[in-house]
């Protein structure tokens, strides 16, 4: 087929087609659209060809477009989540405010606006409920262990504790316990701390002539012994979750604690083992663990207090048969 253009005069022109019969076809074309008018949906066609082997495209009316929004609107709000609203029961007290007690304070949440974390609902709760619910947090990712609480009855962390998507049941929110109460989900951390300090959780050598001129090295293997036993984040889960620590807290160590002083122990660079286990032989520093194990159970970070002091006994054995044949 050949394609032979016959005229073009003014806005119009008029093409043949010759077939390969010999057959000659006249078609007239439209007129070509101003480029400066409105020509609306229809305008949009390829007028380099000839009506009749152009596609037909139908007409959009306002009409067209207002049904279109309707059927869009419509289906947005069948797809739209429905409300997800879950119950927060946090414990409320402030011990400065005369005649304040203990109380627990519900809160509803939209878990749909909400992070998955319960550490994510109580700042949520602080900044658009009640500002003031009180707490402690800071990384939001496991590693400073500032929000320890104890939550549905266990001792972990909030940013790593997900929050339980069954809207049935309420979330129960408590300060870590046994330990006295700042205020709401804050407590009191000094005992812990003084424990801490008075395991000297710090490399000691006997000569420090050469304190910060050298590097301390360590072979492969003993520095692998270090390992969960370092990453300790002292949040206390596991001392709080302890019922030795709870009726001894004041002369029992506890699993964290204790658990760092081993990690000193064994450390091949320091030279004062002997000496923290001197430390140790009350009745109280270490004997008051009774391997209930639930140190181990609640640790957010895996780790293991337990055999940490079993092992710290084994040392204390071998120690007192050392000392008692020099004797």
């Amino acid at each position: 087929m050949s394609v032979v253009c016959l005229s073009s005069l003014g806005r119009c022109s008029t093409v043949a087609f010759r077939s390969s019969t010999g057959m000659v076809y006249n078609f007239s074309t439209s007129p070509r659209p101003d480029p400066g008018a409105n020509q609306g949906p229809s305008a949009h066609v390829n007028n380099s060809l000839p009506i009749a082997l152009q596609k037909p495209r139908p007409l959009q009316s306002k009409g067209n477009h207002y049904f279109k929004a309707v059927r869009y609107s419509q289906t947005a709000a069948a797809t739209a989540p429905q409300p997800r609203v879950k119950k927060f029961q946090v414990y409320r007290w402030d011990p400065d405010t005369v005649g304040d007690k203990p109380r627990m304070q519900t809160f509803e949440i939209d878990l749909n606006t909400c992070g998955p974390m319960v550490l994510d609902a109580l700042i949520k709760i602080k900044n658009e409920m009640d500002g003031t619910l009180t707490f402690r947090r800071s990384c939001r990712e496991g590693i400073c262990g500032s929000c320890a609480m104890n939550i549905n009855g266990g001792n972990t962390l909030a940013c790593l504790n997900k929050i339980d998507t069954n809207t049935s049941k309420a979330t129960k929110i408590y300060p870590l316990p046994h330990m006295y109460v700042v205020k709401d989900l804050v407590p009191d951390m000094s005992n812990f701390y003084a424990q801490y300090k008075s395991i000297e959780p710090y490399l000691k050598k006997k000569d420090e002539t050469n304190e910060g001129k050298e590097q301390y090295h360590q072979t492969v293997e003993d520095r692998q012994k270090l390992d969960g036993l370092y990453e300790c984040i002292l949040c206390a889960c596991c001392s709080t979750s302890c019922p030795s620590y709870w009726w001894n807290g004041d002369k029992y160590l506890g699993p964290a604690v204790l658990m760092q002083a081993y990690r000193w122990m064994i450390d091949s660079r320091d030279e004062f083992t002997e000496e923290r286990l001197s430390k140790l032989q009350d009745p109280f520093s270490l004997y008051r663990c009774h391997t209930i194990m639930n140190c181990t159970k609640t640790c957010p970070k895996g780790l293991n207090p337990g055999k940490a002091i079993a092992e710290i006994k084994k040392m204390m054995a071998t120690y007192k048969e050392k000392k008692s044949a020099v004797a």
